[in-house]
């Protein structure tokens, strides 16, 4: 059945045009193979020929590619995102204490923000042995079961912690929500989160907040450290802590001065 299109938007404006290049964007997002142009049209029930000149524009503009007969997203998007000023000078000023972080520690470390119901990660970094459990940035993940997750959402205003926790928790079990709450209810209390991971063994999760001048997180920074089996030496969880507390302090003042 073809998609219903207001006659005005809530602004009391039509833009069929627009919707439906944005209808496009949001439905390919959430494809990880791309989607036939066909596919498209079945989805967002439209016909070939609007669905045509709509992906046309979008490849021309490089936000889509068209490969074998597959639309996929590139990473136009994401660069966008990066040059939007606050973004901007979140990386500038976090990559290099980032990259420290991750020489003294050993572990990799990465970068997430809140958006939506999720968590995007928007920066991570490697060590310099190269070894370690890795987040792709640009990756979308779950709130409700991970130490970023707990960071992102406790230590907020409480009117944004609540809205947070209904957004992100929205499709949880009941289960899932009370152990959420309990893990933020921590934070609140430490500043931070430090948990055994929910989805892999041997991995403990050290998060810490990136502050606005609002005292509000912004980001969490954490590091993800993955136990060796053998006799490898590694630091200890004490010491990647503290490492970890003095670097998100370090991003938060170079924030506050550089608004």
């Amino acid at each position: 059945m073809k998609k219903e299109v207001s006659e005005k938007s809530n602004s009391g404006y039509a833009a069929p045009a627009l919707e439906k290049g944005l209808d496009i964007l949001e439905l390919l997002s959430k494809s990880e193979s791309g989607l036939s142009q066909q596919e498209i049209a079945a989805s967002l029930g439209r016909n070939l020929n609007e669905i045509y000149r709509m992906l046309t524009c979008l490849v021309e503009r490089n936000y889509i590619s068209n490969q074998a007969n597959k639309y996929a997203l590139t990473s136009k998007l994401f660069q966008l995102s990066h040059f939007h000023p606050p973004t901007y000078r979140l990386l500038s000023e976090s990559i290099p204490v980032m990259e420290k972080l991750s020489s003294d520690t050993s572990f990799p470390c990465d970068l997430r923000v809140y958006n939506h119901g999720v968590q995007t990660v928007i920066a991570a970094i490697q060590p310099p042995n190269g070894v370690g459990f890795m987040t792709r940035v640009g990756a979308e993940l779950k709130v409700g079961i991970s130490a970023s997750g707990y960071v992102l959402v406790a230590l907020q205003d409480p009117i944004i912690r609540q809205m947070r926790m209904e957004e992100s928790l929205a499709n949880e079990s009941p289960a899932l929500m009370k152990n959420f709450k309990k893990e933020t209810e921590k934070v609140l209390k430490n500043g931070f989160a430090s948990i055994k991971s929910n989805q892999y063994a041997g991995l403990q999760a050290i998060s810490f907040p990136i502050f606005d001048q609002h005292a509000n997180a912004i980001a969490a920074l954490t590091v993800p450290m993955l136990a060796r089996i053998d006799e490898e030496a590694q630091m200890d969880i004490d010491f990647v802590r503290e490492k970890l507390a003095e670097a998100s302090r370090l991003i938060t003042n170079r924030i506050a001065l550089n608004p």
